[in-house]
């Protein structure tokens, strides 16, 4: 069953709008330039009366995992989505600090033009390479008791990491998204809406799917109806595939 995570969650009633209509999760942004910015207090306040089986993910951009993970613990969440922006890199500090999380799941954002066109070259480097350390080695030294690293793919630039409400083009990314999903979870992010995630699933086969703007009446608020569709389309299109 694809996993469904409701991002951008602002207050209380949107988050138990997403609960309630299925989400397996809810995202909470801390990137500084998001107009779905929220505080840690809010935030924490929101997660202390969700349910314990809906996951709660710590979005964050650009700023060290260190301070991130800092975030993640006074908040409770069970997930940490991070977007590197021109980072690749972790140092041991930042790797000492999210092993000692237990239990905490990664989610490592990036643009998916990254692997498009040119970018396609860089598709070897998120694999596993038997002659030299890959990408994918750096980021899975991350040492979690819960596993697995997935990455999510949106359509945002390393300027504007997420939050765009435009989609990347499917069938360019169909064969780069394949090959990624071949060993990482592959969630994708950008542009989606209940009249569109079907063909989105349809063309990708992702592992999960994660909205903003098209499930929102204005940024920071949800339209219930809108996330209720957008679960149903889901719902519907495991069906039609399982």
């Amino acid at each position: 069953m694809t996993w469904v995570k409701i991002c951008g969650m602002t207050n209380l009633e949107d988050a138990l709008v997403a609960v309630d209509a299925g989400a397996d999760a809810v995202g909470f942004v801390f990137y500084e330039k998001s107009p779905r910015r929220v505080s840690v207090e809010k935030a924490r306040e929101i997660c202390e009366k969700l349910p314990t089986n809906v996951e709660k993910v710590g979005v964050f951009a650009g700023e060290p995992l260190v301070h991130a993970l800092e975030t993640v613990v006074r908040v409770g969440f069970d997930s940490i989505q991070e977007y590197p922006m021109t980072r690749f890199g972790l140092d041991d500090d930042s790797k000492s600090k999210a092993a000692g999380v237990d239990g905490l799941k990664v989610y490592w954002g990036f643009p998916m033009a990254m692997f498009l066109g040119e970018g396609a070259k860089n598709v070897p480097g998120f694999l596993p390479q038997k002659q030299k350390p890959s990408l994918s080695m750096m980021i899975s030294s991350v040492e979690m008791s819960a596993p697995p690293i997935s990455l999510l793919l949106d359509s945002g630039g390393f300027q504007q990491p997420g939050g765009t409400g435009r989609t990347f083009d499917w069938h360019e990314a169909q064969s780069a998204v394949k090959q990624l999903n071949s060993y990482w979870k592959i969630v994708v992010a950008g542009g989606l809406t209940p009249e569109n995630v079907r063909e989105a699933i349809e063309i990708l086969h992702p592992w999960g799917v994660d909205v903003v703007s098209g499930v929102e009446a204005s940024p920071g608020r949800k339209d219930p109806a809108k996330v209720r569709a957008f679960i149903t389309a889901v719902r519907d299109m495991d069906r039609r595939v399982g």
